[in-house]
């Protein structure tokens, strides 16, 4: 983990750059996004119940912001369908999206932000995180398949295979007794 990184909650005057970040991030560095759909989650997300202002962060190099994250409330569902549950109960959260500066890329930064990113979703009790994404990153940080949990995925994008749908606990058997599905239903741009 990077020590030069300082993440801080996004502000109103960060959302242009934040835009102007992710844009780059997702056309630069997906083959899946042009960044466009992306910036409509975010704002999504913002106008949503399950958003968490101090969970939505920037991370910062040298006073230049580097990346964007956020993590929002995420309710289960008890079936494929979208039924949720768990109103009001501090269990989920869902680590997306993520975004590096694209002249950034490969430098430790997205770890480091992640990392920092979970010990604050800890603070605020929260059990578990979801992800969706490589499995290859993720599982470094320590995400595990979601289903090693009884969390089941449904469907998105880049869900190529099961083992892109991940969780991660923030304390041992955290997530013991909760199940259920990942339905992205309450976003028109997930």
């Amino acid at each position: 983990m990077r020590n030069d990184i300082t993440i801080r909650p996004e502000t109103h005057k960060d959302y242009k750059e934040i835009i102007s970040l992710i844009l780059r991030s997702f056309s630069e560095g997906t083959d899946y996004s042009d960044g466009t759909d992306i910036i409509a989650l975010v704002e999504e997300i913002r106008d949503s119940e399950y958003y968490i202002p101090q969970l939505s962060f920037v991370a910062e190099l040298n006073g230049k912001i580097v990346g964007h994250f956020l993590f929002s409330s995420f309710p289960l569902s008890s079936g494929k369908e979208g039924v949720y549950m768990e109103k009001g109960e501090k269990n989920l959260v869902m680590l997306a999206p993520v975004a590096v500066h694209a002249d950034y890329f490969h430098q430790g930064i997205g770890s480091t932000m992640i990392l920092k990113g979970i010990e604050k979703v800890k603070e605020l009790g929260f059990k578990g995180i979801t992800v969706e994404g490589d499995y290859h990153f993720y599982n470094r940080i320590g995400f595990r398949t979601s289903s090693e949990f009884d969390i089941y995925p449904t469907s998105g994008i880049p869900l190529n295979e099961p083992r892109c749908m991940m969780c991660q606990e923030t304390y041992p058997r955290a997530l013991k007794g909760i199940h259920g599905y990942i339905v992205y239903n309450m976003y028109y741009n997930a």
